[in-house]
């Protein structure tokens, strides 16, 4: 029993070194692809009016004066490991990832912000979640109904509606109009609730109509096999066939659609946590890329890539528990 299990995650763990290694490969060209050293050292220190001297100063000091790829200057196998690149990379296998542009320490400020991002993201998860699946139990309970119809509309309503008119709505309703919750702002202590609730609220709504109108296609499919009508069969109510048969067999698509999402919990949401200025992950990101900081870019892209790994893992090893006909080989 411990030899496929061994031989299972052996295999997640050389794919993982490989996609990492590919990720950190694209990110470091397509940077530098759109921003030179010598663009980001000015956008640094200031603007166009910068000295050559300040600049090679401000490159040395960060270690972007070394050759990208490959150093002729080096001997033997130096020219290929004392570059920009292969320094940047091997650092992140071990959560190295260095200082920012600016001088402040990267995994500080990622263990510091990822707090708001989490306080953020898992209620928003774990609440729209629940609520998607037993909106979309409703619905395939009373399919083909008014119920199930006028349901669908509002699900396709909600989609149809961009998360900014949520965001926006949200804002002038309970924080300008009503008074009630601020507009936006973080507070670490315990009055941290009152800036998290209506982001909380508006990234739920947002995601509601797309997920239950899935969750719905998920629950009418299994409805419509031989379990179900063997089921029926023995006598079953309609309440239990589906509650607790269609529900069961369902929840393998839907772990598997759910257990992607950890990275989002973890590397926030880029537009909420803008609009509410939550000191999370996802603001953290967008100001890397407007200030150009390729070193906290390339670190937030690694922990996105090591966290979406993370849930592939998840959700094989969720699928073997789901389902005990299905074994990992």
């Amino acid at each position: 029993m411990a030899s496929p299990w061994l031989g299972f995650f052996t295999r997640k763990l050389l794919y993982a070194f490989a996609v990492l290694l590919g990720i950190n490969l694209a990110t470091f060209a397509l940077f530098f692809q759109v921003s030179s050293p010598d663009d980001m050292a000015r956008l640094q220190l200031g603007g166009k009016r910068v000295t050559p001297d300040a600049i090679a100063k401000w490159k040395a000091e960060r270690g972007y004066d070394r050759p990208l790829y490959y150093n002729d200057k080096g001997d033997g196998l130096a020219r290929f490991t004392d570059t920009l690149f292969v320094d940047s990379s091997l650092r992140m296998f071990v959560f190295d990832f260095g200082r920012a542009d600016s001088g402040r320490d990267i995994a500080s400020e990622i263990k510091r912000r990822a707090w708001p991002s989490l306080a953020l993201a898992l209620p928003s998860f774990i609440v729209g979640l629940g609520l998607s699946i037993c909106f979309a139990l409703g619905l395939a309970f009373f399919r083909a109904t008014y119920v199930d119809f006028w349901g669908s509309v509002v699900c396709v309503v909600l989609m149809s509606v961009s998360s900014l008119f949520f965001i926006v709505a949200g804002q002038f309703l309970f924080s300008r109009l009503m008074q009630l919750l601020p507009v936006s702002g973080f507070s670490p202590t315990s009055d941290a609730w009152r800036f998290l609730l209506l982001p909380i609220l508006i990234a739920i709504i947002g995601r509601l109509g797309a997920e239950t109108r899935f969750h719905r296609s998920i629950f009418l499919e299994e409805i419509g096999k031989d379990y179900v009508r063997t089921a029926r069969a023995k006598g079953l109510s309609e309440a239990s066939v589906l509650f607790v048969h269609v529900l069961r067999n369902a929840l393998i698509p839907i772990l598997g659609a759910s257990v992607t999402i950890i990275p989002l919990l973890f590397m926030g949401s880029l537009i909420t946590e803008s609009f509410f200025s939550i000191p999370g992950l996802g603001s953290y990101l967008i100001e890397a890329i407007a200030s150009q900081d390729f070193a906290i870019v390339r670190a937030m892209v690694f922990v996105g890539s090591v966290l979406y790994i993370i849930g592939l893992v998840l959700t094989d090893i969720s699928y073997s528990l789901a389902d005990p006909r299905i074994r990992l080989q």
